[in-house]
């Protein structure tokens, strides 16, 4: 299982980010995805989760309204929209075969000034 997180960065709040996750070594139409988050000294949070088809996503409370998740399973990829972002929102994002937090692979950044 190798999957790759990409797209974080430095944004004001109330910007926006788009993440991307490229899975290969696996049969990635065949998974459920999910996205979690650790912000510094914190444990991993759990942020989304979507079906092996697609379609409704799922969403933690501290991010519903805000955050999309979506799969291209042509590409093998999974996608976090990231709209309307918060200083809480800091933290090293990571994408997962289901929710099992130890298939992540590199994670990718996001930092949201005030």
């Amino acid at each position: 299982v190798q999957l790759q997180a990409s797209g974080g960065g430095l944004v004001q709040a109330g910007g926006s980010l788009r993440l991307s996750c490229a899975a290969s070594g696996f049969g990635f139409r065949n998974y459920t995805m999910s996205w979690f988050r650790q912000a510094p000294g914190e444990g991993p949070e759990w942020v989304s989760s979507i079906g092996s088809a697609g379609g409704t996503a799922i969403y933690a409370d501290s991010v519903k309204g805000r955050f999309t998740t979506s799969r291209d399973n042509a590409e093998n990829t999974l996608y976090l929209q990231m709209n309307s972002l918060k200083p809480e929102d800091t933290a090293v994002y990571y994408c997962t075969r289901q929710s099992d937090f130890r298939s992540r692979g590199q994670g990718t950044q996001v930092t949201v000034s005030s």
